[in-house]
């Protein structure tokens, strides 16, 4: 029998190349990168210990009374509090600190990609493929980039997180453009709106509700990504399960663990609240 062809080989070599060529002739951008990712991190992370504990509760409880309920918003203030007491409460705003972070990057990229999507069927075209890959790649693999371009630490965790995470709001964002009631869009072109007009006044309004679902969906994605960063030096709760792992300590994990499950209960219930919240001043069904 003949010997398979082993093309596996060249082609990590073609990647291991570009990769190369990437972080040689775009060091400086990455190094901006950096810096940017860095600073707004550390700033939201010293922020919110900077602020009181009974404070950022009362935040809590807040959020949740407006967007759901005030059984809703102490039960989220309750869960915050459990957190502290584990003794949990630097490594939670850590973590919020790197989400937030991912989930700001993620919008500012996300939602124009999604826009130019719902209006270039070309680039939708060319797009879906490469979304197709970033959501179907193994996880894991975003952090062999992530540490060849960022090193350890938090920043590598942003950039993981942020392949992972992106997808979605771009694909709802393009899926809420496109599907804007048609006969509205006449009409507004009837009136001699422009496109830049349409796309202000009556495409991103109608389209709202669907775009926070694709927030949220990307808000829930990036926490999940917390404790896979943590394997490449990302601090904050995730790092405690991995420690936890490595000792085998069954307290530990359970405690940072449920953290992370009480975290993601309170960003997904009051990212849907406020989805609820523009649905309802929108009169939409």
């Amino acid at each position: 029998m003949g010997k398979f062809p082993d093309i596996r080989t060249q082609l990590g070599n073609y990647v291991d190349q570009l990769v190369s060529f990437l972080d040689s002739t775009l060091e400086g951008f990455f190094d901006f990168i950096y810096f940017v990712s860095s600073r707004t991190i550390n700033g939201i992370d010293d922020f919110l210990v900077w602020l009181p504990w009974w404070l950022f509760i009362l935040i809590i409880i807040a959020l949740g009374w407006y967007f759901k309920s005030i059984i809703a918003g102490v039960l989220y203030g309750g869960f915050i509090f459990l957190i502290g007491t584990f003794g949990l409460w630097e490594d939670m705003m850590t973590t919020i600190a790197i989400i937030v972070t991912a989930v700001i990057i993620c919008l500012i990229i996300g939602i124009p990609f999604g826009i130019w999507m719902a209006f270039s069927k070309g680039f939708s075209q060319v797009m879906r493929p490469i979304l197709d890959a970033m959501q179907t790649m193994p996880s894991f693999v975003y952090l062999i980039p992530a540490i060849f371009f960022f090193g350890l630490g938090n920043v590598s965790a942003i950039f993981a997180t942020l392949i992972y995470a992106l997808p979605p709001v771009i694909r709802l964002t393009e899926l809420a453009i496109r599907g804007v009631d048609k006969e509205v869009i006449e009409s507004a072109q009837s009136f001699g709106s422009s496109r830049w007009q349409m796309l202000r006044k009556i495409q991103l309004p109608q389209a709202l509700p669907t775009i926070m679902a694709g927030v949220n969906q990307t808000t829930m994605m990036a926490l999940a990504m917390v404790v896979i960063a943590s394997m490449v030096g990302a601090s904050g709760l995730g790092e405690q399960v991995l420690v936890a792992i490595n000792r085998i300590d069954i307290a530990l994990g359970f405690e940072a663990g449920i953290s992370i499950v009480f975290l993601a209960i309170i960003i997904d219930r009051i990212t849907n609240g406020i989805a609820d919240k523009f649905q309802k001043h929108r009169g939409i069904n």
